[in-house]
């Protein structure tokens, strides 16, 4: 019961900072907002709780972003496939440097094309097939190399103890 409790507390935290960080630092990169907070989020979470709870709180920011109107409907296939592809290439690799690799791989690349159809779809904007690459690019670049950098600095510490410790 209390790693079930720790990681939903842990989730909360997440979202709460990813929503919050998203207001602070954001930047236009043509029709969507980059977001480098959101992927620093993804790799800290992936590393820390795992894929399926990465993939949550990118949903949960995305949504709440939305609702919001701090953001775009592009956080979701942009967010939560970097999540996605940083939780599964950190429980292979135990490397959170691969980690941020990951996120930059599922969101610069993977989500940023996955984005053309979905913006054509939901938000009727006709783009050509790279329009989101450079954009999606600097922002999960920039936001891995900083979550990166927090999970350097807080390794070893009762935070990283008690997250890793609460995966199953």
């Amino acid at each position: 019961m209390r790693k079930r409790t720790t990681l939903i507390t842990m989730i909360a935290v997440f979202v709460a900072i990813g929503t919050i960080g998203s207001q602070l630092l954001w930047f236009p990169t043509g029709i969507a907002k980059a977001f480098p907070v959101q992927h620093a989020i993804n790799v800290m979470a992936a590393v820390t709780l795992g894929p399926g709870p990465a993939v949550i709180i990118a949903f949960a920011i995305g949504l709440l972003r939305n609702l919001l109107g701090i953001g775009t409907l592009l956080a979701f296939p942009g967010g939560m496939i970097g999540a996605l592809l940083a939780g599964i290439v950190f429980k292979y690799t135990k490397n959170k440097i691969m980690a941020g690799i990951g996120e930059v791989i599922g969101t610069g690349v993977i989500g940023s094309l996955l984005s053309v159809p979905f913006a054509y779809l939901l938000m009727g904007t006709s783009v050509g097939i790279l329009a989101f690459l450079p954009g999606f690019l600097v922002s999960s670049i920039s936001g891995a190399i900083i979550g990166v950098l927090i999970l350097s600095r807080v390794k070893g510490s009762a935070f990283s103890n008690q997250t890793i410790s609460s995966k199953s």
